[in-house]
């Protein structure tokens, strides 16, 4: 057994299956870990990142697993990391080289996730006949354009202001992460009200106290790769984006970002989970004993596998927002107002709702 594998947390739930693969032909590097499927075929996104490890994999997959479980899916969780650059040229080649090497893994899914797009499904499902959040024109709900777990997280916030004892009208926002989901999240917030006052990439972060003009924030991210270009706000640093005075913070980017070292600079009131594993459960229990409410990504960032799933047993467009709306909104109230009840920590109470229906499912 490697390194890795002692290092990844086996209990009654799973992994069930963790799968190395290496391809000589393409030099595709890759790793599918499938968590659980007792309420279903695992759905997970496929990671595209030259640090992703096998760790990393199967902590997310146990999140799609808590994911689908929690949103009444009738699906297991799943997940899986190809190990390269997204930007890669070879990244149509590793795609399809992937996709024939998971032909006969029928137990799982795979979807978009970051690295990877619609476009990326539409090369596995016209290899295997398998994959959701797929191109419109093959039939799919495309997530990214669409814009659902940012839709989503802009659901949450509306039922979870109260709880952090703020109004969503008039809140400010920062969104540490301004790829799909943190755009869709900015658009779908500001519609209700919110106030988008800084937003970071992986060249910095960009910051206006009286808000940013979400115009200029797209139109610079398209045209120069960064929103740190836009002139109407001022350019820091990108862990700057974890400092600045807001009442909701949205990390919707990689795993760990909120972590000891930075968690008491935080000045949010309310911190909803764009991205999966996005802060330390040491990060996560100072922030609650500070009064921050935190609401766990497998409820928060819902959106997307809610609409995936909705596509695979295809439903249409209308249909899979009313899903997500529903869903999500149920979800943060039960696990809010247990955990205010029970003084709690909110992925304490969710993880225990969600696991038992697993359990339940698998007796």
């Amino acid at each position: 057994m490697t390194a890795e594998l002692t290092e990844i947390v086996f209990d009654e739930l799973g992994p069930s299956k963790v799968i190395h693969i290496y391809s000589p032909k393409t030099g595709l590097k890759a790793i599918v870990v499938v968590d659980n499927t007792a309420l279903g075929p695992a759905i997970g996104g496929v990671r595209v990142s030259p640090s992703v490890s096998a760790i990393e994999v199967a902590r997310l997959a146990r999140t799609m697993t808590m994911k689908n479980s929690i949103a009444g899916l009738p699906h297991g969780g799943g997940k899986a990391g190809i190990i390269a650059d997204h930007r890669d040229p070879k990244k149509k080649l590793y795609f399809r080289d992937f996709a024939k090497q998971i032909k006969h893994l029928l137990e799982y899914i795979p979807g978009p996730d970051m690295g990877s797009d619609e476009e990326a499904m539409g090369w596995i499902y016209d290899e295997i006949k398998r994959a959701v959040g797929l191109p419109e024109r093959m039939g799919g709900l495309p997530l990214d354009k669409l814009g659902a777990t940012g839709f989503g997280l802009s659901e949450c916030a509306e039922v979870s202001c109260p709880y952090a004892g703020i109004s969503l009208k008039g809140a400010r926002v920062a969104i540490q992460g301004f790829g799909s989901v943190g755009r869709a999240a900015a658009r779908f917030l500001a519609g209700k009200g919110g106030i988008i006052v800084a937003a970071s990439d992986t060249k910095g972060t960009i910051h206006n106290p009286e808000g940013l003009d979400l115009k200029c924030l797209f139109e610079t991210k398209d045209s120069t790769g960064s929103v740190i270009n836009c002139k109407k706000g001022t350019a820091k640093k990108i862990e700057e984006i974890f400092t600045l005075d807001c009442d909701i913070l949205i990390p919707a980017a990689t795993p760990d970002v909120i972590h000891k070292d930075n968690v008491n600079d935080i000045k949010a009131k309310l911190v909803l989970e764009g991205a999966n594993i996005p802060a330390t459960k040491e990060a996560e229990d100072i922030l609650h004993k500070k009064g921050v409410v935190v609401v766990p990504d497998f409820i928060a960032n819902a959106g997307g596998v809610i609409m995936a799933a909705m596509e695979y047993a295809r439903k249409i467009e209308k249909e899979a927002f009313e899903a997500i709306a529903a869903k999500i909104k149920t979800n943060t109230k039960l696990i809010l107002e247990q955990s205010k009840t029970e003084g709690a920590l909110p992925r304490k109470v969710a993880e225990e709702i969600a696991r038992e229906r697993v359990l339940k499912a698998m007796e």
